[in-house]
């Protein structure tokens, strides 16, 4: 990108040790954006951080469990005494955790869905827009879903998380009214990466529900997010949705040769 506005500016993301936060990551560093790189797995923050060094950038890997305030508190400061300020925050960290219906549910996949989804990503954005306010700039970007749109069977918590993330959203963009803050929203449909295999725990289950069709990649949310970043300044996307080609709705996935399968996230198929 010709004159890219956030070389050497620094983003941070959260969730960067796979799928979309690691695509992002990749993204804004190809670009010459330093970025500091968050996620439980440290492990894969530092390979990933040796990759992106060959970029010329700058790259600050962080263990990091959202659900912790303490932890996202203790990262800020030691990004504060070392005097580096964030431009763009991507609040991507998120989950789902099994499908039971909520009659069935148990809440310990509850609390850990919300404290991830809601709590963590109010813990990081509250932590980066002390900074962000006193210098009037920057940008948040938070990755929603579909399923903050549209409820189907077995989404229930899951998707009140990211009707959450929605709300969070518009009441930043009001909170902010006056400042040059700028916050988006992206929400995409399937997307093929760890999250399936996450929420069922079986990676044959996980796989087969994006077999039969082409679905979005990491790289085509982290082109979305890219997007969204390095509009002018008097231009703020306030939300993306974005679906593969193949889905028409958040439960209804075209396969040639296959029926439809309806409540398509709670079945795996």
């Amino acid at each position: 990108m010709k004159n890219f506005p956030l070389k050497g500016k620094t983003v941070f993301i959260t969730g960067a040790s796979s799928g979309i936060g690691k695509a992002c990551a990749e993204t804004f560093a190809s670009h010459g954006s330093n970025v500091v790189i968050t996620a439980r797995r440290l492990g894969r923050l530092k390979d990933l951080a040796g990759k992106l060094e060959q970029e010329g950038v700058k790259v600050f890997p962080f263990e990091l469990d959202v659900q912790k305030n303490e932890q996202v508190e203790a990262v800020f400061e030691t990004l504060k005494n070392e005097k580096i300020e964030i431009d763009v925050l991507i609040n991507n960290a998120g989950l789902a955790v099994t499908s039971d219906k909520i009659q069935d549910g148990k809440a310990v996949n509850w609390d850990r869905m919300i404290d991830t989804n809601i709590k963590g990503l109010l813990y990081v954005t509250r932590a980066v827009l002390s900074s962000m306010t006193q210098r009037n700039q920057g940008h948040i970007i938070n990755i929603g879903s579909v399923a903050g749109r549209f409820c189907y069977t077995g989404g229930n918590i899951y998707c009140a998380t990211k009707f959450a993330v929605k709300s969070i959203c518009q009441s930043l963009r009001v909170d902010l009214f006056g400042t040059a803050i700028r916050v988006s929203e992206i929400a995409p449909g399937a997307v093929e990466t760890e999250f399936s295999e996450v929420r069922w725990n079986d990676k044959e289950k996980a796989k087969q529900l994006y077999q039969g069709f082409t679905p979005l990649t990491a790289e085509d949310i982290a082109d979305a997010v890219l997007y969204c970043a390095t509009r002018p300044m008097h231009v703020n996307v306030s939300e993306i949705v974005i679906y593969p080609q193949a889905q028409a709705s958040i439960t209804e996935i075209y396969r040639p040769g296959k029926e439809p399968v309806k409540n398509l996230f709670s079945s795996g198929k």
